[in-house]
């Protein structure tokens, strides 16, 4: 059950509701962020009377295209694509593309709505925005998957620009994606603008460490709470929801730090390797082979592999939400409590529901939302814009140690807003007020626009 709202937010999420019906991920979105704004509206009472919470909520620009494309055999398919500009108070509008069957506006409107504040607090120069579209690119050729990008692009290039409106990649949209999408706004354009795209390829722009960087981001948060705990990732036991970009990298990073990570999953089911996942074997079967998980099996035979089991029920020290929203329901987080974890932290975008975000904190465990815990993606992102708008190139070492410096950074913040608001401990106070007074600053200062 969600937290109720303070009496001064609830009509504003009352006309969230109204004014966008059926949009249940931005409604739960918009709801987690506004519960915990009371005490700021008490605190800076002319963020009320100029109506940031209600600016903030109204995306600045949303836009919705057709994108009409033809697969191998001839035949003509007709999807949809969005663009959602939410926020550029802070700067240009910065935020992935999702391809999935799953995308309609409501989930790139709380992906976007979301992204405002989490790229707040990565405290580089950059606003909030999302885009996407419901084409699946399983079981597509790579001339298909460029036919479907060309034709997406031939549209949205007029409203990108450096300056203006930046994408990356999201589920669905890996390298491969960029460059189609790259290559036709550069075709179209007639200018090589390298910073209108991040998570190029390291040969023509790319960071070093971006594919890395929201799996390495979400583990080097992990390893922060648990300092304020006084306790460190080695030694510690770890599952890890997933098996795509960001769950490969996090079970790297943990590997890396001395934890020990004994499950992942993906769609089809979970795999369990109690003497800890071969992260070799899984990059194979995940990124050369695109294979199911259970292909895992056929080289460690001590592993197990569970169809439509639940990740949660593995008992552990540290779960890592790395797939999707809505991932990790009540029942899971009284599963994990019960099993004796003391952190979680989100390497996907809104994996818990409100019932599991509120068992956690009743229970005091150290648990990192996404818009902080998974920020690292998008800052890295944005030091690939600088490395872009300097024309330089930056060692991958450099880059990681920029990410870990802005991970810490992140978890100071949140920590220390969430005891100056009365609410030690609890980080999804310290990420929302800390995202949200920066931007409303800054919305402040540039008057009623």
């Amino acid at each position: 059950m969600a937290a109720r709202l303070d009496e001064k937010l609830e009509p504003i999420f009352q006309d969230v509701l109204h004014r966008n019906p059926g949009e249940v991920e931005f409604h739960q979105a918009v709801h987690e962020v506004l519960e915990t704004l009371g005490p700021v509206l008490v605190k800076y009472p002319e963020f009320a009377d100029k109506k940031i919470i209600q600016r903030i909520c109204e995306p600045e620009r949303q836009i919705i295209f057709r994108v009409p494309w033809q697969d191998d055999k001839g035949e003509i398919h007709i999807n949809r694509a969005f663009r959602v500009e939410f926020n550029s108070a802070l700067g240009p509008y910065k935020g992935g593309m999702r391809f999935h069957p799953s995308v309609y506006l409501g989930i790139i409107k709380f992906l976007g709505f979301e992204q405002i504040f989490k790229n707040a607090l990565t405290g580089l120069p950059i606003g909030g925005g999302k885009g996407g579209s419901d084409f699946d690119p399983k079981g597509r050729s790579d001339d298909e998957i460029m036919r479907f990008c060309q034709s997406l692009m031939t549209e949205l290039y007029r409203h990108l620009g450096e300056y203006t409106d930046v994408p990356a990649g999201d589920i669905g949209v890996g390298g491969r994606e960029i460059g189609y999408l790259f290559g036709q706004y550069k075709r179209i354009t007639n200018r090589y603008e390298s910073g209108v795209f991040t998570g190029k390829g390291i040969n023509w722009g790319g960071s070093c460490a971006r594919t890395e960087a929201t799996g390495y981001g979400t583990v080097f948060f992990t390893q922060e709470m648990l300092k304020a705990r006084g306790e460190t990732l080695d030694g510690k036991t770890v599952v890890v929801s997933g098996s795509g970009n960001v769950a490969i990298y996090a079970i790297e990073k943990a590997h890396q730090l001395g934890a020990k990570v004994i499950a992942c999953s993906d769609s089809g089911g979970i795999l369990v390797h109690e003497k800890g996942i071969d992260l070799a074997t899984v990059k194979r079967i995940k990124e050369v082979e695109r294979r199911r998980i259970s292909a895992y099996t056929e080289v460690h035979k001590d592993a197990r592999y569970v169809k439509g089991g639940s990740l949660w029920s593995v008992p552990c020290d540290v779960a890592l939400p790395c797939a999707t929203q809505n991932e990790l329901n009540g029942s899971d987080a009284k599963t994990l409590v019960e099993n004796g974890c003391i952190a979680v932290a989100e390497g996907a975008n809104m994996p818990t529901t409100p019932e599991g975000i509120q068992i956690f904190q009743e229970a005091r465990l150290s648990y990192g939302p996404g818009k902080a815990a998974n920020a690292g993606g998008v800052a890295t992102s944005a030091l690939e814009m600088q490395q872009n708008a300097s024309r330089d190139s930056w060692t991958f070492d450099y880059t990681e140690k920029r990410l870990e410096e802005i991970m810490i950074n992140i978890h100071k913040n949140c920590f220390e807003t969430a005891e100056e608001f009365g609410s030690p401990g609890n980080y999804v106070i310290g990420a929302n007020v800390t995202g949200f007074i920066k931007v409303a600053r800054a919305m402040d200062a540039m008057g009623l626009i």
